[in-house]
């Protein structure tokens, strides 16, 4: 008997957790298409439910997920979401995570400690999912915890245009906020033109996270426009000192550019007040108005997932998307 032969077709499916639904609705609009709709909720005793109200039979599923407090509330959300495409025969899915949750713990320091960015691998791969797209991990090789394709989206691209359409033509330093982001630094200062970069010493208290004390900073910052670049802001303690270190180093001014804006307690009161000309943030995450305080910007990444988005599910080249470098 010979084979029945079908028409090929691949449909596109955009779902989104409840997260930041601004920014969903933002790549939606870029992808020109619409945001699955669906029930979901939660029982008296904190238990998540969802529901897709359409049919996800055989789509190209890709649900989006930003990982904000209360972040393990978020994180189970899209466990369940995936849980639920896979069990109603999505094709492929792929989590998006502009933030990936709980990359900083990434390797153990000392002995009984966990390493919960590979354990949130493990549970995404166990739900059902095929494929991660996430943007500037805290570090590169969390790509490997995974058992798949990742794509490593780059912010860095959006962050420097703007930096060099503001900034551009005077004396600019780029800063690392500490030793490890060197390389972090290095990118930066040739993608803004080959400016020189300059970094800070500091000591961190294991045992006593977020503390952190600024010491020297090594390179040529005087009478300079310092740009600090960082992956992520938590609490701005890190930030502000390092600020204080450059004005202090006689820095002519110091701009801060960063991906995610986490801001946990009175980190935007700490940005405020730490003497920076500007912040700028991208929307990974959700910035409500409560937070914003005037010199702080936030760029969209929207369009850079939504066109991540469109090259996967054409089988093209994410890695275009950043001139191969990616």
């Amino acid at each position: 008997m010979a084979a029945k032969s079908g028409t090929p077709k691949k449909n596109l499916m955009f779902l989104s957790g409840r997260a930041h639904p601004e920014l969903a609705e933002e790549v939606a609009k870029h992808l020109n298409v619409g945001i699955t709709p669906q029930s979901a909720y939660e029982f008296a005793n904190g238990e998540i439910f969802v529901r897709f109200e359409e049919s996800v039979r055989g789509t190209d599923a890709f649900v989006i997920q930003s990982h904000c407090a209360p972040i393990n509330q978020w994180v189970m959300e899209q466990l369940i979401m995936v849980d639920a495409l896979k069990r109603a025969s999505a094709k492929r899915i792929t989590a998006i995570m502009p933030f990936y949750p709980y990359a900083r713990q990434d390797k153990k320091h000392k002995g009984r400690e966990p390493i919960s960015a590979r354990l949130i691998a493990d549970l995404f791969k166990t739900a059902g999912v095929d494929r991660i797209m996430t943007v500037d991990l805290h570090t590169a090789q969390i790509q490997g915890f995974f058992d798949g394709p990742v794509d490593h989206l780059l912010a860095q691209t959006l962050l420097a245009s703007y930096v060099r359409q503001t900034y551009d033509g005077g004396d600019l330093t780029v800063v690392s906020p500490d030793a490890g982001r060197t390389k972090l630094a290095e990118k930066w200062a040739d993608d803004l033109g080959g400016y020189p970069i300059a970094f800070i010493h500091k000591t961190r208290d294991p045992l006593r996270p977020n503390d952190v004390v600024a010491k020297r900073v090594v390179g040529e910052v005087r009478d300079r426009l310092c740009i600090v670049v960082d992956d992520m802001v938590d609490t701005g303690n890190t930030i502000a000192k390092a600020v204080e270190q450059l004005l202090d180093e006689g820095a002519a001014g110091v701009v801060v550019a960063a991906t995610h804006g986490v801001l946990s307690g009175p980190a935007p009161k700490v940005l405020a007040e730490c003497g920076a000309r500007e912040v700028i943030f991208t929307n990974t995450l959700p910035i409500p108005d409560t937070k914003r305080f005037p010199g702080m910007t936030v760029l969209s990444i929207a369009p850079l997932l939504a066109r991540a988005i469109q090259q996967v599910f054409e089988d093209g080249s994410v890695t275009s998307l950043f001139d191969g470098n990616a």
